[in-house]
């Protein structure tokens, strides 16, 4: 009886220490990177255990304007302090007469900290380069001055740029089985997910101590400096946006409290993206909760009259543009008196500057009567159907896009609907299935703007070693298809001229700028109702100076009442500031 009782604790003693060595073998050896359900990576908790560091540089690359300015973070040269000096008899009063600080509000600071910190954070005191050197010529064991990056409060272009964040399993679906840094920050929208492969970082600079169970130094005092090795990284990405302007057209759309809507600005010549602002802002607390996360100006939306622009060149080089024609304006589409908008009769110039709806309906119906896909032909020849952000091949990456978010537009979606007479009217007023985005709006404006040329549109220039150095630029580049005639073009000018200068045009507004504009606006029926009324997608695009363009510009705001949110005062004072802008 007795040996059937050792025998069995005997057998429990081995399998508790079979369990024991499992255990072990599985925390040392099996499941060291992702132990449990949690997937904990151990030696990253090991190593925060047995140090403490201070992140000087997060390793991913950065974005910057055309001139270089940084959009993303800025660098600032701070005081880094570690938590061993509090018991440390150290040179506390020489360093705080070199910052202007006092002695007593330094030495309460280190009391008071459980790992590295930059004094003052989260609004750090900046040093200067003298005091930087100062204090590093005293060479005080857990003292120094560095230059550390930190995320700008307000990031211009945030939709345009995007967000980061730690996604393991998108990192792995992305990169196989690369090895990267535990919690390697990606790109998850906009210009950070299309560069991700460039920006994601190679390694983390930083300051390190190693410490025992109590924060004290384990192998003395000496902090060291761990860099990644590469010295050409991280990269830089140089996109084509003028970090001034961008603010300045950012505060002009929030003092006309656009909600959902936004501003694109082109620079015509480069055919570049000089500004471009969307709202609604992202929540930083929940990015992904709310629609401030999409950007808006590379979305779809319904374009209204801005579309007519589209119908305007079809018309013209179908001969439906006699000016000898008129058009009874005082009717809607459908024959019934137009009570709103009693124009009376107006030939095709005049109908194009007042926005006619019957006009653009009646000609729209008989273009689909000869060619039922001539919208869509005269919509890709001004790049408003398909994609225009650049795309093309660089290093072993096929077919690249600069804008991956980007939506392409779009006139009908079934065939039934483009032979349609009554789907085809409301198409040339830009309703029923036709939406667009407003980049692609704005470069429409471009192209007639450039005599036809049809480009893509750039919001990255080049892409940059960290020594400045350039990797690989983006060239401008042709949009491939047929384009419009230099006659038809010339007459779409004049059109787009005509909204303006036309007493009774509906861009009246902007006869008086520093800059004469040339433009075509929008209202659009969204089939959405706040309550008991309608909501509308508003709409200003257009170019200047008109004799010699530089700048392509849309306004849009999207589901406002008919009676408010409209975009003709927000896109005056864009005007005017980029005009205040350049004499200055």
């Amino acid at each position: 009886m007795r040996r059937k009782r050792m025998i069995v604790w005997i057998s429990i003693c081995i399998a508790g220490i079979g369990l024991l060595l499992f255990r072990l073998a599985e925390l040392q050896l099996l499941d060291t990177e992702s132990f449990s359900k949690h997937e904990i990576n151990l030696i990253e908790a090991s190593v925060k255990q047995r140090s403490q560091e201070m992140v000087v540089d997060n390793g991913r690359g950065n974005f910057l304007d055309r001139s270089g300015n940084p959009l993303s973070y800025e660098t600032s040269s701070v005081l880094v302090l570690f938590p061993f000096l509090k018991k440390m008899d150290w040179q506390v009063h020489q360093v705080a007469k070199t910052i202007g600080v006092s002695e007593y509000a330094l030495k309460n600071a280190v009391e008071k900290s459980k790992e590295p910190f930059a004094y003052g954070d989260p609004d750090p005191v900046i040093l200067t380069r003298s005091q930087m050197d100062a204090i590093n010529e005293m060479k005080i064991p857990g003292v120094f001055a560095v230059e550390r990056k930190y995320p700008l409060d307000k990031i211009p272009a945030a939709q345009l740029l995007g967000i980061i964040g730690e996604n393991e399993s998108l990192l792995k679906s992305r990169y196989g089985e690369k090895d990267f840094l535990p919690r390697t920050l990606i790109g998850l929208s906009g210009l950070e997910k299309s560069f991700d492969e460039f920006l994601v970082a190679e390694g983390k600079s930083k300051l390190v101590y190693h410490v025992d169970g109590e924060g004290a130094p384990l192998f003395g005092i000496n902090v060291k400096y761990i860099e990644p090795a590469n010295p050409f990284y991280p990269i830089n990405v140089q996109t084509s946006i003028d970090k001034d302007l961008q603010m300045i057209v950012e505060e002009a759309v929030d003092k006309y409290d656009i909600k959902k809507g936004g501003v694109v600005l082109l620079d015509i010549k480069t055919n570049s993206v000089l500004s471009m602002v969307s709202r609604p802002e992202i929540n930083k607390k929940a990015p992904f909760s709310d629609e401030g996360i999409e950007n808006m100006m590379v979305k779809q939306h319904i374009p209204g009259s801005v579309f007519k622009t589209v119908v305007a060149a079809a018309a013209i080089d179908s001969g439906l543009d006699d000016p000898n024609r008129k058009f009874d304006c005082s009717k809607k589409l459908n024959g019934e008196p137009d009570l709103k908008y009693d124009h009376g009769m107006l030939n095709f110039t005049e109908s194009f500057a007042r926005s006619c709806n019957r006009t653009f309906g009646d000609i729209a119906r008989e273009l689909q009567e000869k060619d039922p896909t001539i919208l869509e032909r005269y919509a890709e020849m001004l790049s408003v159907k398909g994609g225009v952000g650049w795309k093309g091949d660089i290093f072993h990456l096929e077919n690249f896009q600069q804008m991956q978010d980007e939506e392409e537009g779009r006139i009908f979606v079934s065939e039934d609907a483009r032979k349609d007479r009554n789907f085809s009217a409301l198409s040339g007023i830009g309703q029923h299935e036709v939406r667009v985005s407003p980049l692609a709006v704005a470069n429409m404006m471009a192209t007639i703007a450039r005599g036809g040329e049809k480009d893509m549109v750039r919001s990255v220039l080049s892409i940059q070693y960290q020594n400045g150095a350039e990797m690989t630029e983006f060239p401008k580049e042709k949009l491939k298809g047929d384009r419009i005639s230099p006659y038809t073009v010339m007459k779409l000018q004049k059109l787009l001229r005509e909204v303006v200068v036309n007493e009774h045009g509906t861009g009246r507004w902007f006869k008086d700028l520093p800059y004469a504009v040339a433009g075509k606006s929008g209202t659009a029926e969204t089939g959405i109702y706040d309550g008991k009324k309608q909501l509308h997608n508003k709409w200003f695009a257009g170019y200047f100076p008109y004799q010699n363009p530089k700048y392509a510009l849309v306004a849009v705001n999207l589901g406002v009442p008919d009676d408010e949110g409209g975009v003709n005062p927000l896109f005056a004072d864009i005007v005017k500031a980029v005009y205040d802008y350049n004499q200055e």
